[in-house]
């Protein structure tokens, strides 16, 4: 499905100290951590339409109440809408692209999603990881997704200017490009409204608290427009 809006007109978000404060702080503890959060996908019979979200430690829930979070707030959403269909989370904390794109595959083939939302490529930058690899290793992803039927949501993320301003505009602009090339539609930020609002992070002034996950929430829910229709088939 091509992307219908807000694609060729998307445009980047200023980012202000205090998104570059949490960014700072999200590099000292993700790269820390060599213990992964379990992905939390449930089997579900196959002939349920599945969306699949494939993202990092902002859609894992972490610190979270279980179901608390943004892809929780999505699950309940659909059911309020009378949708059948499920989520299935698979997001691990620390996960960069490539970890993403080694376990797709397998994650196709079980879960059989036809929406794929990716929320990759923040962890790739702070780990200072090339962005001709991590702009490879979510094209490689989207087309996987695409060839296996399913439909794919690209969210988009933003570092500080303290990265540089050229490597800043260009990872911005890298999910832009992927979009437009791709032709699926593009959440630009995928933390706008809340990466310069103190208040609405946990304790660590890292992770999103739950006070953020509708805002987060919402921000995917406008995007996933162009499929609302999708969402309602059986």
């Amino acid at each position: 499905m091509a992307c219908k809006t807000g694609v060729d007109s998307c445009t980047i978000v200023t980012v202000n100290p205090l998104f570059r404060q949490f960014v700072v702080g999200l590099a000292s503890i993700l790269l820390a951590s060599t213990t992964p959060l379990q992905a939390q996908t449930t089997k579900t019979p196959s002939a349920t339409p599945q969306l699949l979200v494939l993202g990092d430690s902002l859609s894992a829930e972490y610190g979270l109440p279980r179901g608390s979070g943004w892809v929780g707030l999505l699950q309940n959403q659909l059911r309020k809408d009378g949708s059948v269909w499920q989520v299935a989370n698979a997001s691990i904390s620390g996960e960069t692209t490539a970890g993403g794109l080694s376990r797709l595959p397998d994650l196709l083939k079980r879960i059989k999603p036809r929406l794929v939302i990716i929320e990759l490529g923040a962890n790739d930058a702070l780990r200072g990881l090339s962005l001709s690899s991590t702009q490879k290793n979510l094209k490689e992803m989207i087309v996987m997704s695409k060839k296996s039927g399913a439909e794919v949501l690209l969210l988009g993320m933003q570092i500080p200017p303290n990265y540089g301003q050229e490597y800043t505009k260009q990872f911005a602009r890298l999910f832009v490009t992927l979009s437009q090339s791709e032709q699926i539609p593009l959440l630009p930020f995928f933390l706008e409204g809340v990466a310069t609002r103190p208040e609405l992070f946990q304790a660590d002034r890292i992770h999103p608290n739950e006070q953020a996950q509708p805002i987060l929430f919402n921000n995917v829910w406008k995007a996933l427009e162009p499929y609302r229709e999708l969402l309602k088939t059986n």
